[in-house]
């Protein structure tokens, strides 16, 4: 067996998108990272630490990736890791399915000084398919360990460890390595760099002298800029003879060196793919193509994508809200057990109308997030996310973008933060400013407890409908704004790509179980940090100062309503005294609801929501809306929790309390559909924010992005309020 003492061993997992290596990796290590089924769905790399096999392993889940060359900001971080880290093991996942693809990268890797493992993974996709490979003789002919995994089933997880084990402990890999070789006039020009790379910088690069010889004849304005820095020192002669060597090459073959270097080389993959492989007739009809005639049909196939859109909007709704209402019922319960059983104290008001009306009011829906993210996962792991995008490229075209950039904004339906990261998986840095300006108009999660509460509140039957078409709205309006920053900001022309569309795959109930619940964890997290202190700070902000001055005595007031009913109950009879003390109760709620509304009125949050009032009232929206929608700042969430706080002292202990409270403020059908406008496009939340900075590394971009969303938000509920007036609504 292998050593007992503890050794670490660094794993790198390396491979195409959607090989299956984030399946292997949550497999491997455990851990609960996202398991997606379109390009792009690692963006920054995953480590996992296990012991196994007396070694402790550190595996990291490196961003899928095609090739060496990189053109996007994954791609770099894959190939500095394996570059500049030098993992113990590279394991490359390919697919067994698509091995012409899968090895373009295998031999790449290859060419890099270090110990590579090749997994060939989904080897059930491949013997559905009716192919059979020869793993043995793979490793012959490149001199490479081979293994087979079936990721999804998690069958060969332990042969892999043993094998990159093994081979982490093994001597020094061979310097006569069975590389491409090129034809004659191109091998020439790349001993000829290697000659140089071994005259002049040999002790001062550390990468392999053909790798780097290949890629200098490329041209990979990456490793060319490094390797000029390098090379500073001892003359530019490097430089210069390999810009001499590209010329010639393409005087001779009327074509740029790095094409003729791509061809040859997938000419040596198909010799290798002619050794090893064998086909027979299909056994089973492509399920994926026929789906696709319909999924993907340019008629019907948007309209199908729109009303899976819908469907999971409704479904969130309808269906979220029988568990709702337990959670609400939970809520209130415990509200009243406090209420009841503590005295009166500043404590006792903090805990009650703080913490309580605050947390509780975004708790209950937990239903409604659970059931969104999991319509995601099923999207993404089912293969129809990358459809998704693919029937939105030519609109996205319309402003220079193309399909792979609407997987951020999809993404955005749960949370913008990881969308926003998604843009890097963008080659251009024009496209990917521009997802990210446009990415938060995309509704994320935590604006959908606003629009539940609102939409449920004023429009009932129809909420899903509602929500629905708001979330329609942000994609319309980031569409335009696109366009619109095209044309003025970001000018530039389409960038090409081809979207890949991985075969379809029954989604693992424990990958979207897992998926949903990860996501929803940070909902939950949410209420115990953010939320819980915005709670606190809006309690504290409604509260004080405790000595206010009345309008009226309304000590006085509900003096006199106690004495005048007193007599009024003792001299009747039974039946009348009911009446009367129902009579009594609501004379005094109303008296203790103006109170309410003026301590409200004079506390800090008042005077601030009064002077925010001028901006917000032609847009339908009371003081308390506005100061709901600058507390949303930090969270979307504490929108909800604001309005909760707000008007705690006016709910009682059943669900349709804060709805009632709502009603009763004045607030309309037409001001709560402006206001839910307004949550849906004005400026992100803190962390969002943050977000858009670091990956645009600009103040400008973060204070236009802040600026451009607030005012096309003022501008949008302006339009639906007072345009829903003048047509009567």
């Amino acid at each position: 067996m292998y050593m007992t003492d503890k050794k670490t061993i660094t794993i790198a997992l390396a491979g195409n998108p959607n090989s299956g290596k984030t399946t292997i990796f949550n497999n491997i290590t455990g851990s609960r990272q996202k398991i997606g089924n379109w390009p792009g769905v690692t963006v920054e790399k995953k480590e996992g630490l296990i012991t196994r096999f007396g070694y402790d392993l550190k595996i990291v889940d490196l961003p899928g990736t095609y090739s060496l060359t990189p053109f996007s900001i994954e791609e770099i971080v894959a190939r500095n890791f394996v570059l500049e880290e030098s993992p113990d093991v590279v394991i490359d996942i390919i697919d067994s399915s698509n091995l012409e693809r899968s090895l373009y990268l295998a031999t790449q890797l290859r060419e890099i000084d270090g110990k590579v493992l090749f997994v060939l993974n989904m080897a059930d996709v491949a013997r559905s398919h009716g192919t059979k490979i020869d793993a043995e003789k793979l490793s012959s002919l490149l001199d490479v360990p081979v293994v087979f995994t079936v990721g999804n089933k998690n069958e060969g997880m332990d042969d892999l460890l043993k094998e990159a084990i093994k081979l982490a402990e093994s001597g020094p890999v061979k310097k006569e390595k069975r590389n491409v070789k090129y034809s004659k006039d191109i091998e020439n020009a790349i001993v000829r760099i290697e000659k140089l790379i071994a005259e002049k910088v040999k002790d001062k690069i550390k990468y392999n002298p053909r790798w780097t010889a290949i890629k200098l004849l490329e041209d990979d304005k990456i490793l060319k800029e490094r390797f000029a820095l390098i090379a500073k020192n001892v003359g530019p002669d490097i430089i210069d003879e390999v810009q001499l060597l590209r010329k010639n090459l393409l005087n001779l073959y009327d074509e740029d060196p790095e094409i003729v270097m791509t061809d040859e080389r997938y000419g040596f993959i198909t010799g290798i793919i002619k050794e090893i492989q064998t086909t027979s007739p299909k056994l089973r009809v492509d399920i994926s193509r026929n789906i696709d005639l319909v999924l993907t049909n340019r008629f019907i196939g948007f309209p199908i994508f729109i009303f899976f859109i819908w469907a999971m909007f409704q479904l969130t709704f309808t269906v979220g809200a029988y568990p709702m209402d337990l959670i609400d019922k939970g809520v209130s319960l415990l509200s009243l057990g406090f209420e009841r059983l503590l005295p009166e104290s500043i404590f006792k008001d903090l805990l009650v109308n703080g913490i309580i009306a605050g947390v509780g009011s975004v708790i209950v829906f937990l239903p409604n997030i659970l059931i969104l993210f999991f319509c995601i996962a099923l999207f993404e792991d089912t293969g129809y996310m990358a459809r998704a995008a693919f029937l939105m490229d030519k609109i996205m075209h319309l402003i220079g973008l193309h399909g792979k950039s609407f997987i951020p904004m999809l993404m955005g339906f749960g949370c913008n933060v990881p969308a926003i990261m998604a843009a890097r998986t963008l080659e251009s840095e024009k496209d990917r400013i521009l997802t990210i300006l446009i990415t938060p108009f995309m509704s994320c999660s935590a604006k959908l407890p606003v629009y539940i509460v609102l939409a449920g509140t004023f429009f009932a039957a129809k909420a899903g409908n509602v929500i629905f078409s708001l979330y329609l709205l942000g994609i319309i309006l980031s569409i335009i704004s696109g366009r619109l920053f095209r044309l003025t900001l970001l000018k530039g022309a389409d960038a090409p790509f081809v979207m890949e569309l991985p075969p379809y795959r029954m989604p693992m109930l424990k990958s979207l179980t897992i998926h949903m619940w990860d996501r929803s964890k940070m909902f939950l997290k949410k209420m115990g940090k953010v939320i819980l202190i915005g709670s606190i700070v809006v309690w504290f902000l409604s509260s004080f100062p405790r000595n206010i001055t009345y309008s009226k005595d309304y000590t006085l007031m509900l003096n006199n309503i106690n004495e005048s009913f007193k007599e009024k109950i003792v001299s009747a009879d039974e039946n009348d005294k009911y009446l009367l003390n129902e009579q009594k109760l609501a004379a005094i709620a109303d008296i203790e609801k103006k109170m309410s509304l003026e301590k409200t009125e004079q506390s800090f949050m008042g005077i601030i929501g009064k002077g925010l009032s001028p901006a917000f009232k032609p847009l339908g929206i009371d003081w308390r809306g506005s100061v709901s929608l600058l507390t949303g700042v930090f969270a979307k969430e504490i929108v909800v929790s604001t309005l909760g706080v707000l008007y705690s002292t006016e709910i009682s202990d059943d669900k349709t309390a804060l709805a009632n409270a709502l009603r009763s403020s004045g607030m309309t059908p037409l001001s709560a559909l402006s206001m839910m406008v307004f949550v849906l496009l004005y400026l992100p939340c803190l962390a969002t924010i943050t977000t858009i900075k670091k990956e645009t590394a600009s103040f400008k971009w973060t204070f236009f992005s802040i600026t451009y969303s607030t005012v096309v938000a003022w501008m949008m509920s302006f339009i639906v309020y007072q345009g829903g007036k003048l047509l009567g609504f």
